[in-house]
Formats: C-alpha cells, sequence, structure tokens
C-alpha cells in the first residue's frame, strides 16, 4: 500500500506565495512521474505542473513565471512553490505519483487526498 500526503496549504492574499509539499510513502518500489493538479468549485481537475524522476518540468500557460514544480527523489517528496497568488489559482490541490509498489508489476497513478489553497483578501 501506498499513500501520497500533501500539505502546506492555507489561506494568502493576492501576490502573496505559498510551497506545498507532497510526500510518498508505503511499500514504494519506484517513482516515475510526480505532479500537481487543482480543481477549482464547479470546474473540472486540471493539470498545473509535472516532473518526471529525472527532473524534467512541464508547466500549465497559467502558472508558467509564477509556479516551480521540485522533487527530492530521495525524500520521494514533490514541491509546488507557488509566488505571485492570485484569486482565480484559489482551488483544491492534489498531488499525484506514478509508482511502482514491491508488490505490484506495473506502475499505476496514486493520489493524494488535496489541500485547499485559498487566495484572498
Amino acid at each position: 500500500q501506498v499513500q501520497l500526503v500533501e500539505s502546506g496549504g492555507g489561506l494568502v492574499q493576492p501576490g502573496g506565495s505559498l510551497r506545498l509539499s507532497c510526500a510518498a510513502s508505503g511499500s514504494i518500489f519506484s517513482i516515475n512521474d510526480m505532479g500537481w493538479y487543482r480543481q477549482a468549485p464547479g470546474k473540472q481537475r486540471e493539470l498545473v505542473a509535472t516532473i518526471t524522476s529525472g527532473g524534467r518540468t512541464n508547466y500549465a500557460d497559467f502558472v508558467k513565471g509564477r509556479f516551480t514544480i521540485s522533487r527530492d527523489n530521495a525524500k520521494n517528496t514533490v514541491y509546488l512553490q507557488m509566488n505571485s497568488l492570485k484569486p482565480e489559482d484559489t482551488a483544491v490541490y492534489y498531488c499525484k505519483g506514478r509508482m511502482k509498489t514491491m508488490q505490484g508489476i506495473k506502475f499505476n497513478d496514486y493520489w493524494g487526498q488535496g489541500t485547499q489553497v485559498t487566495v484572498s483578501s
């Protein structure tokens, strides 16, 4: 069994910053891509940023230049540094990891429970 646990969400004023963390734990054999997604009320979940095990990154256009994704492979943790936050960034942010367990034979996607980010004055 594997688990992804996000932390770092909260309330921040427009223009402020937050840093999200997501730690994977359990019987993990290998982690491939990791990423952050978000879902605002009444909207579909959307990709924010992804990072490969080698560190190659991909960003949604609406966060380029403001958000930075990174990972610490030794800690099985992915981060999202969010700067210049806007009210439209308000959403539940979810972490996803493509992982293979000790018992598994292929990679599967695992999701965290989500962390709320609210940008408001």
